[in-house]
């Protein structure tokens, strides 16, 4: 599993690794559960009986959909090396997803994000700490785990209220499209109060091993993406503003813990996040074009999987301008 991850490296970002290790961990701790000690060993039947247990786990389609799909470029791998016989990978079936599951992600709704968000606002001793400015920026940005985690000091401009993102693979911070992930992104005065305060009281001043200051810290230098999950989940509950809409004692619940954070129904990890921030910026009406732009994602990925609105929302906006035109004549 090592060695075809390795080779991975050179064309995906450090964040799809770790999605691509957490795919596989999980299949090679079913495989140990039953006695399968080696890929030889593998068969169409354990890859079936694999896909049955998830289903039995209640998994989405889609998560399940791009399980098996890594599973299968795995074996496709260990094919190429004589590891296993040829034809195995054929034997992984892949499920099918309807366009519309595909698109009806999970994520961090508005209606819970701007609660959210005046919450850690009006709450002087949370307000501008490193997991309110982490989802000042993320939510007004919609910008990948990978890319927030990049950002340095340097990249940050109080003054014309934005952050500019730069692929710098050397010192370990790669961007997932790369060289063509670079650009600067926006956002309002009140992102720029947040974040300007937590520079000036809650930063950690301190370098990364190469030199460098990240925007956001914790007290060893720059965070691992498991720390910025975590900061995600934990700055996401609902019962930050409101009674618990799944029955649980805020005081005494097991999400509390940095452990379970994860596991509460209501908490968002950071790609959650970029989902609901993707769909608020279309459904603010701003151009497919524009949000593909802001959030570095082809404009075919925002319409197909991120744009909510009607077909009577999307003829108004193709024709507001053009009778705004006429009108004028």
């Amino acid at each position: 599993m090592e060695r075809w991850l390795n080779q991975q490296k050179t064309s995906k970002s450090e964040e799809t690794l770790e999605t691509y290790f957490y795919r596989l961990k999980l299949f090679v701790e079913w495989c140990e559960g039953r006695g399968i000690a080696t890929v030889s060993e593998l068969t169409g039947w354990d890859f079936d009986t694999y896909e049955n247990d998830r289903l039995a786990e209640d998994i989405a389609g889609t998560s399940l959909q791009n399980e098996m799909k890594t599973i299968r470029n795995w074996i496709k791998y260990l094919e190429r090396i004589e590891a296993v016989d040829e034809g195995l990978s054929e034997k992984v079936h892949v499920p099918d997803v309807p366009d519309s599951e595909q698109s009806d992600e999970t994520k961090l709704h508005p209606d819970d994000a701007r609660p959210l968000l005046d919450y850690y606002r009006n709450t002087p001793p949370l307000y501008g700490t490193v997991r309110h400015a982490w989802l000042e920026l993320a939510w007004h940005t919609g910008a990948r785990m990978g890319g927030t985690r990049a950002l340095d000091v340097r990249d940050y401009d109080s003054e014309n209220r934005r952050v500019e993102f730069h692929h710098r693979p050397d010192t370990d911070t790669p961007l997932k499209n790369k060289l063509d992930g670079e650009r600067p992104v926006g956002f309002p005065r009140s992102v720029a109060d947040a974040i300007d305060h937590y520079l000036q009281h809650h930063r950690h001043d301190l370098h990364d091993d190469h030199g460098r200051q990240p925007l956001f810290t914790t007290s060893q230098g720059r965070p691992a993406t498991n720390t910025i999950r975590d900061w995600s989940y934990r700055v996401t509950f609902p019962c930050l503003h409101t009674a618990c809409p799944h029955g649980y004692e805020a005081d005494t619940c097991d999400f509390k813990d940095p452990h379970q954070a994860s596991k509460c129904p209501s908490s968002r990890s950071p790609h959650q996040v970029r989902t609901g921030s993707i769909i608020w910026q279309r459904d603010l009406g701003f151009p497919p074009e524009v949000v593909a732009e802001r959030v570095n994602a082809s404009i075919e990925t925002i319409e197909q999987y991120y744009d909510h609105a009607t077909a009577l929302e999307k003829l108004e906006e193709r024709r507001r301008p053009y009778i705004e035109r006429m009108e004028s004549e």
